[in-house]
């Protein structure tokens, strides 16, 4: 290991232990839960990252899923003609995020709910939630829930949907952390489309970094909000509560339309957050000018970098080089602000300019950025949840924002993660 490889190792148990200073009950500490949480992504990341075999089953992963979003420019490339064509390409105008990115979320949701008809996903989701619960010794109802969201965003919360009214508040409080510490398949899809060129392994990374999610959701979960009453499932499997579509094209045309909700939900909530984002920013900008004036300082204050503040010695404790640390402080400011779809533009931005000087950082930074770990998330998640178990309205409330610093925190363990295994022929960390 170089340097960058041992700090990156070692931040892991530094956020460990920022996570326990900030949990609500110090003297409660699961240590089941958070050593073998920590064991999974290290045994996963090792299997990835060293072992030749791991590495080339990513790669192939990294293919296959390029192919599949290939193959999902058909129905955009028909519905749009030469607007659907990415720069590059003949014809092509530029990129234009609503007609070439995120149409490929309703694909990707309807050949999820294809799969979920078909039980595939169904036995891959049901043997997470058996290693969740009996290695890490939380309920049968949460790990559904975490094995769940690796695969679907909001949508998880619907498999667990019997049990969530007698959930206790960390049971809650792990629902939204997986929730906020992972990504759906289908926005997946929608970051592959957006980093691919600058970037060709994106997708066997960003595969990686939604699995190594799931168990870092719950060692930060349990660490911020550790349990002290007696979850209902606790030492049970729980099966998924699924109301199965008479047949196949109906698994198609419900997956499509979830889509595509999914997409104007998307676009509705860029329009709002950016919009908001450059009112701020306005502001910001006056205030910079008079203090300039008044005090012949030059500063730039707009909200992106003053999060950079924050987020920079983070980037650093993960192992970021110190040349990039400021800009991947940046772009984990702008996740938290305005979603993640403009950080990851940003990202695909910065590669292309060489705005980063090395690829570890580009490495660490798709890691990081990979998750819901943004504000517009707490109203999503937790409305949502809350329509389906309204009794539960205010613990979820009283929860939300520690699950949110919950999974940031997560979100910057599985980049340490990547961060340790870093180079040495990890073939599935290459940047071209």
């Amino acid at each position: 290991m170089d340097r960058y490889n041992l700090i990156s190792f070692g931040s892991l148990f530094v956020l460990i232990f920022i996570g326990w200073l900030l949990s609500n009950n110090r003297r409660v500490f699961n240590w089941r839960a958070v050593a073998w949480g920590l064991a999974l992504q290290l045994l996963f990341g090792a299997f990835i990252f060293f072992v030749p075999a791991g590495a080339q089953v990513f790669l192939w992963l990294n293919d296959a899923l390029t192919k599949v979003l290939d193959a999902s420019q058909a129905g955009i490339k028909f519905c749009f003609g030469p607007l659907a064509s990415p720069p590059g390409q003949p014809g092509s105008i530029g990129f234009i995020l609503a007609l070439q990115a995120l149409p490929t979320i309703v694909f990707f949701a309807t050949l999820m709910d294809v799969l979920y008809y078909l039980k595939v996903m169904e036995y891959v989701v049901m043997g997470f939630t058996r290693l969740f619960s009996k290695l890490m010794r939380i309920s049968g109802a949460e790990s559904l829930s975490t094995a769940s969201n690796i695969f679907v965003g909001i949508e998880a919360s619907v498999v667990v949907r019997p049990y969530l009214a007698t959930m206790t508040r960390s049971e809650l409080g792990l629902v939204l952390t997986s929730g906020f510490a992972t990504v759906a398949s289908s926005t997946l899809g929608l970051y592959v489309m957006l980093l691919h060129q600058t970037f060709p392994t994106i997708a066997g990374h960003l595969m990686s970094a939604s699995l190594l999610g799931a168990p870092a959701a719950i060692v930060m979960s349990k660490l911020l909000l550790p349990e002290t009453e007696q979850p209902e499932t606790l030492g049970k499997i729980v099966a998924p509560h699924y109301e199965r579509p008479s047949s196949l094209i109906e698994a198609a045309i419900n997956g499509a339309n979830a889509g595509g909700r999914l997409v104007m939900g998307i676009i509705v909530l860029l329009l709002a957050f950016l919009g908001l984002m450059e009112l701020l920013n306005l502001g910001l900008d006056g205030v910079a000018v008079l203090v300039e004036k008044f005090c012949h300082v030059h500063c730039n204050l707009r909200l992106e970098n003053l999060l950079a503040y924050v987020f920079y010695p983070l980037a650093l404790l993960i192992g970021v080089p110190p040349a990039d640390a400021w800009e991947v402080g940046r772009l984990l400011g702008m996740r938290l602000v305005l979603t993640e779809i403009p950080a990851y533009q940003e990202l695909a931005r910065l590669m292309a300019t060489g705005g980063l000087h090395y690829g570890r950082s580009a490495v660490l930074a798709s890691y990081a950025l990979c998750g819901f770990a943004h504000v517009a998330s707490v109203a999503i998640f937790v409305g949502g949840t809350a329509a389906l178990a309204p009794n539960q309205t205010k613990n979820l409330a009283a929860v939300a924002f520690r699950a949110l610093l919950a999974a940031t925190l997560a979100c910057l363990m599985i980049a340490a993660i990547a961060g340790t295994f870093y180079g040495h022929g990890a073939l599935v960390l290459t940047v071209k």
